[in-house]
């Protein structure tokens, strides 16, 4: 069967590959070549939400910390600083070397323009809650307060921000090296206004500008000669093709037009097996879980027991072998492994026996009269098929038919963001290493929600372990916050934990290594090079 599967694999290949890269061949190649996933909504670092978008945006802009191929953040603008003994006050020093791609000097004045606009209402910034660790930020976010000078974000001088938070705050500095805290070109908007981040206008401060974006073809990065550690990057040009068919990602790979594909989505489901075995093949574990967001403000998903008996019938292992098979583990939580000294609560687990009681207890015995319900997906063939087991699962053990319905990626997040669905399937990426990244999406008015769920009880706990100065005190409400989110009220239903996949040839680039935030930052790639015969000798 291995053979014929090879088989398959180069006739088909095989017979693409002449058209692909006649495609392509008519300019010169790229130094990279690199398959990101779906055409970007906006390279705004306030307006982004993506991956797929942040890995691009992560390579035009950098923060006052940089994430490293290790997963770790180190200085970038900042070269160093200093935190005050209550741990609320911190000091950046940004080195004078960082520029923006117009020859400027970055400085603090343009990380404080930058972040009041990132808390400004009219830029409606979807993570700007982000921010409100930071004295005063709710407050003027919110409009209670409409003096910037009470928010704890100030410019002591051309090379030194202040920034004042309202508690200790353990994983600021990580938030620093994310893309909602990197600096714009304030003046550059005023200027152009939305347009500021095409080619022809956008200023930029990391370690590749752009040079061209060709919707739906590619997105083409220069190195930044102005970068402050130019020196350090190897490579010159890259490509970006917004490619989110996996068949077709693999057949660019496969061929050579593209160099590197970064998203197991992009793997192909019915080749997963095969590609497994070899080389270019690279997987670990990343922080990140995939699971079921219910609509909690249409019936009748506002009863939690029908979000319960949901839940409780779900067959993860039945997913992650016959589905995803790359070596998920089924979600015991909805916050992953790997956080250091944070124990989740357990899930609902497996019981379709409670999960009929319920059913009938909320008023659907055996499924009768079940309203019309709808389960949407982004389109893909690892999200479709586990569509098609949910569905099933459902049907079997609960009698309820529910709906599927395909969705474009964009159109998608516009369902998402307008609680147009009933059941919706979602991956959450943690941003930092605390269980914060994931508990904070689900406070009330989050714009990452996308439940219309509500609780005065979580919200109250997310905001006590904020308050907390104690690690083990504000691990022990955390875990109370998740478990009134997974098991007592479940507007959510973790699925599994997800794995991170390249493919890749290491005998021609190195510098990226799996870590538990997914970080891999294109700066840190090197091309291999080669001595010795030449090809065909």
């Amino acid at each position: 069967m291995k053979n014929v599967v090879y088989l398959l694999l180069f006739l088909f290949v095989g017979g693409m590959s002449a058209f692909l890269v006649g495609c392509h061949d008519r300019h010169q190649k790229a130094d990279l070549v690199f398959i990101n996933g779906v055409e970007p909504d906006s390279l705004d670092p306030a307006l982004i939400t993506g991956q797929a978008d942040g890995r691009i945006v992560s390579e035009l802009f950098e923060g006052l910390l940089r994430f490293n191929r290790a997963g770790m953040a180190e200085p970038g603008v900042a070269a160093l600083w200093e935190i005050s003994p209550d741990k609320k006050i911190y000091l950046f020093h940004l080195r004078p070397s960082a520029r923006w791609s117009d020859g400027r000097t970055v400085t603090a004045a343009d990380f404080v323009t930058s972040w009041k606009r990132m808390l400004q209402p009219t830029t409606a910034a979807p993570y700007r809650d982000q921010f409100f660790i930071i004295e005063g930020a709710e407050e003027f976010a919110s409009g209670k307060d409409h003096d910037f000078s009470h928010v704890g974000i100030e410019a002591l001088d051309e090379q030194t921000l202040k920034v004042t938070l309202k508690n200790p705050t353990a994983y600021f500095l990580q938030l620093c090296a994310l893309w909602p805290f990197f600096p714009v070109r304030s003046d550059l908007i005023e200027r152009v206004g939305d347009n500021w981040i095409r080619p022809q206008n956008l200023i930029n401060n990391g370690s590749y500008s752009l040079s061209a974006w060709n919707i739906n073809d590619k997105i083409t990065l220069k190195k930044n000669p102005f970068y402050w550690d130019a020196l350090h990057v190897a490579l010159n040009t890259i490509d970006v093709l917004p490619i989110d068919q996996a068949n077709v990602a693999y057949n660019f790979y496969a061929t050579g037009v593209a160099d590197l594909i970064m998203s197991k989505g992009l793997v192909p489901p019915s080749l997963l097996d095969a590609l497994k075995k070899k080389p270019d093949f690279h997987a670990s574990p990343f922080l990140g879980t995939s699971f079921i967001r219910f609509n909690c403000t249409k019936p009748p998903f506002q009863d939690p027991r029908i979000r319960q008996a949901f839940a409780l019938v779900i067959d993860r292992h039945r997913i992650t072998e016959k589905i995803t098979r790359g070596g998920e583990l089924c979600a015991e939580s909805f916050v992953p492994p790997g956080i250091p000294g944070y124990k989740p609560p357990g899930l609902l687990g497996y019981d379709p026996v409670r999960a009929r009681h319920l059913l009938a207890e909320a008023g659907y015995p055996n499924g009768k009269n079940f309203p019309l319900t709808n389960f949407i997906y982004v389109d893909g063939a690892i999200s479709e098929g586990m569509a098609v087991e949910l569905q099933a699962m459902w049907r079997q053990e609960l009698g309820v038919s529910i709906l599927l319905a395909r969705r474009e990626a964009k159109t998608y997040l516009s369902s998402m963001n307008t609680l147009d669905f009933n059941m919706a399937n979602s991956n959450w990426i943690g941003d930092y290493l605390d269980p914060n990244t994931f508990l904070e999406i689900f406070v009330t008015g989050s714009g990452n929600n996308r439940t219309g769920w509500s609780s005065p009880t979580y919200d109250q706990l997310l905001m006590a372990a904020s308050l907390e100065p104690d690690a083990t005190k504000r691990f022990s409400l955390l875990r109370e916050a998740e478990e009134l989110l997974i098991v007592k009220e479940a507007p959510i239903v973790p699925l599994f934990f997800n794995m991170e996949m390249q493919l890749y040839d290491s005998k021609k680039f190195k510098g990226i290594e799996g870590n538990l935030l997914d970080k891999h930052p294109l700066w840190e790639l090197v091309p291999v090079q080669r001595t010795g015969k030449k090809r065909g000798d």
